[in-house]
């Protein structure tokens, strides 16, 4: 994994994992230092020791004040337990929903969270986030922000696309991506990790849209993309169109079984 420098005063802390089948998904997090240092997601389980690792080069723990649990998937909690007991003066900012399914294998201290809500905000210092509830989401605890400094939104799993290569997962603009590839990408992420967007009425996922349209933010962090400059609008429109798409269908026994075959030694 390693850290990109990002407009705003944000960095993007990059990993990727292979999927046998989709391609090499992104996994990033998120960090902006300032007054109150802001820390988005906290990575992978298995890049734990570089994590922490990579975060202590760019912020001191004892400084850190915020960890925004996006949802309490396992690719965004990696690390969340070793850097509570890194950095004692940060709190995690999620929803009661996130907080119960994150107290599911060990407990989360509550004197150490602080439940925000989509349409509320949080000053942090030298900038407001603004919660909100992303138009694709995996998880009923999922929430993203905008940065009312910036402009700049984080949209959790939203507009996510495995990409071809670890080279292109940990490029600096999703730029570098071809349009070709990101299309498909995106479409497949979609039906992948919001299944239930086959199914849902047209015109009121449309509608469900419109806040983020309005606000065309100029630069959008996902937890599984490239960071993306200017795509806002593309990217929703892109969505719109996903309502009545054919269900993901994953490798049945069989391919599993083919896929095995095919990784055992010769002879």
């Amino acid at each position: 994994m390693h850290a990109r420098t990002l407009p705003g005063g944000w960095t993007a802390l990059q990993d990727a994992m292979e999927i046998p089948g989709l391609g090499v998904l992104p996994v990033n997090a998120f960090l902006v230092r300032g007054q109150q240092p802001l820390l988005v997601d906290t990575g992978l389980p298995g890049s734990r020791v570089d994590f922490v690792a990579v975060v202590g080069q760019l912020v001191d723990p004892a400084d850190l004040r915020w960890i925004w649990l996006s949802h309490p998937d396992r690719d965004h909690t990696g690390s969340l337990y070793e850097l509570l007991e890194l950095a004692p003066h940060a709190r995690v900012i999620t929803t009661f929903t996130g907080m119960g399914i994150s107290s599911i294998d060990r407990p989360l201290p509550v004197d150490r969270v602080h439940l925000l809500n989509p349409g509320q905000s949080l000053d942090i210092g030298d900038r407001t986030i603004t919660c909100f509830r992303p138009p694709l989401f995996d998880s009923p605890a999922t929430t993203g922000f905008v940065d009312d400094a910036t402009g700049t939104a984080f949209t959790s799993d939203c507009f996510g696309a495995p990409v071809s290569s670890f080279d292109l997962a940990g490029a600096l603009d999703v730029a570098e991506v071809s349009e070709d590839e990101l299309e498909q990408g995106q479409r497949l992420w979609a039906t992948v990790d919001a299944p239930w967007v086959s199914v849902a009425d047209k015109s009121v996922f449309a509608a469900g849209l419109e806040p983020l349209r309005a606000l065309d933010p100029p630069l959008l962090l996902s937890s599984h993309l490239p960071p993306a400059t200017g795509r806002a609008v593309q990217f929703l429109d892109r969505l719109a169109a996903l309502p009545g798409a054919a269900p993901f269908v994953g490798p049945d026994q069989a391919a599993l079984e083919a896929m095995l075959a095919g990784l055992e030694p010769a002879g």
